[in-house]
C-alpha cells in the first residue's frame, strides 16, 4: 500500500483512512465475512491531537494507544469535543497503571501475567467498569516480547476466569517481524477457538488483510493511516 510510506507531514490521513477501509472491505468480501465483523483500531500512539483530529472528523471512532501516560495526556480533551470514542490499550501494561488503564480505556489487549490479572480484577471491582480484555499470546515465543507462550495459554486463560474472575473477550498477537504472519494468526485463532473466545486482535498495516482472512475481529492499523512515525 503506497499510502503507508507517507510521512506524518505529508500523509493525507482522511484519504489514507478511506483506502484502509476499502482494503478491509475487500478482505472481508474475499473471506466471505461481514464488514461489520472487523473493528478497525486506528493506532494513534506518538501522534498529537492535531494529527488525530482529521481522522476523527473523517468518521473513525476507535483508536489504539501504547502507553497509559500518553493516552491520558491527549485523549480526555479530544473525547470532550468528540464523544463516542473507544480507546484501546494495545501496548504493555504495568500493574501500577491498572487503575488509570481501567478508568481510561474501553479495551485492554495486553493481559499477559498474574500480577496484571490481579490488578485488573481489583480495579474492575472498585470502579465497576468492565473494559474488554484480550490475552496477549507470544506466538513466536520471543524472549524480548510480552505475552503468554502458546503452550501455557489454556492454563492461563483458565486462571483468568477461575482465579481472578476476569471475563476474557479474546486473544491478541504480534507475529515476529522476520516471519510470515499467517501461521501466527492461525495459531492464535486455534487457541481462541478451543477456549470459546470470539475476538482476535491481530494484523497491522502490512498484514491486516491476511489477518482478516484468518479470522481477525480487530485490526490495529497505524502507519497506513497516519504515516510513519
Amino acid at each position: 500500500m503506497t499510502h503507508a510510506n507517507a510521512s506524518p507531514l505529508t500523509a493525507d490521513s482522511p484519504n489514507a483512512l478511506a483506502a484502509v477501509e476499502a482494503e478491509i472491505a475487500r478482505a472481508c468480501k474475499d473471506a466471505r465475512r461481514d464488514r461489520a465483523s472487523v473493528t478497525l483500531i486506528a493506532v494513534s500512539k506518538t501522534f498529537a491531537a492535531d494529527a488525530i483530529t482529521p481522522v476523527i472528523e473523517a468518521g473513525q471512532r476507535v483508536f489504539g494507544e501504547n502507553r497509559v501516560q500518553e493516552a491520558r495526556s491527549k485523549w480526555p480533551a479530544l473525547t470532550s469535543v468528540y464523544p463516542g470514542i473507544a480507546l484501546h490499550l494495545i501496548g504493555p501494561l504495568q500493574s501500577n497503571k491498572a487503575k488509570e488503564a481501567v478508568a481510561l480505556f474501553d479495551a485492554i489487549h495486553s493481559v499477559d501475567r498474574p500480577s496484571i490479572c490481579q490488578a485488573l480484577a481489583k480495579e474492575i471491582e472498585s470502579q465497576k467498569k468492565h473494559p474488554q480484555l484480550f490475552v496477549q499470546i507470544n506466538t513466536g515465543e520471543e524472549p524480548q516480547k510480552a505475552g503468554i507462550a502458546p503452550g501455557d495459554a489454556d492454563a492461563f486463560l483458565a486462571s483468568c476466569r477461575d482465579t481472578y474472575g476476569l471475563q476474557i473477550s479474546g486473544l491478541m498477537c504480534i507475529p515476529p517481524v522476520d516471519e510470515p504472519p499467517a501461521a501466527h494468526f492461525a495459531l492464535t485463532a486455534k487457541i481462541a477457538a478451543r477456549n470459546g473466545l470470539q475476538n482476535l486482535s491481530m494484523g497491522m498495516s502490512a498484514d491486516f488483510a491476511t489477518a482478516i482472512a484468518l479470522g481477525a475481529t480487530h485490526v490495529r492499523v497505524g502507519s497506513a493511516i497516519f504515516g510513519h512515525r
